[in-house]
């Protein structure tokens, strides 16, 4: 609304601006459930890609999270310190390791997930059919703009 009372006009820049704001928000409450392990996000992001797409090399995972591989190293070592990852000898390349999750690392994961998953299932349980109805269109949407 505008000083005057009356709604400003919806054009891509002004909605495109009111939904960063929204999705950085929530993203942000997402983020603020963790697991047991309290996480920085850069290191949960590592396991969610070893739990999603199996071992990998420290180089390609610094790929997948286009990061640069001594940061990778520094993630990966700490998440092994701590006993979420393992390091193991590459089964053809023995100058190489591959990073896999452990029992702890995949636990990590799903408490995770389920904190996350609750947290955003109680604030939508507080919505009406109707607004249920439309945020599944603009989740449609919003996946759509994503796959671009």
């Amino acid at each position: 609304m505008t000083g005057t009372g009356t709604a400003a006009p919806r054009t891509p820049a002004t909605l495109g601006g009111d939904l960063r704001v929204a999705l950085v928000r929530i993203s942000r409450r997402l983020r603020a459930q963790r697991g047991e392990a309290d996480l920085p996000e850069g290191q949960f992001g590592v396991l969610t890609v070893l739990h999603k797409h199996g071992e990998m090399s420290p180089g390609s995972l610094a790929e997948h999270e286009r990061v640069r591989p001594p940061s990778m190293t520094r993630a990966v070592n700490a998440l092994a310190e701590i006993g979420l990852v393992e390091k193991v000898e590459h089964a053809t390349d023995k100058r190489q390791v591959v990073v896999r999750l452990t029992p702890a690392g995949i636990k990590e994961v799903e408490v995770t997930r389920r904190r996350r998953d609750a947290w955003l299932t109680q604030q939508l349980s507080t919505l009406t059919e109707e607004e249920l109805d439309v945020l599944a269109r603009a989740g449609e949407l919003l996946s759509r703009i994503a796959a671009r």
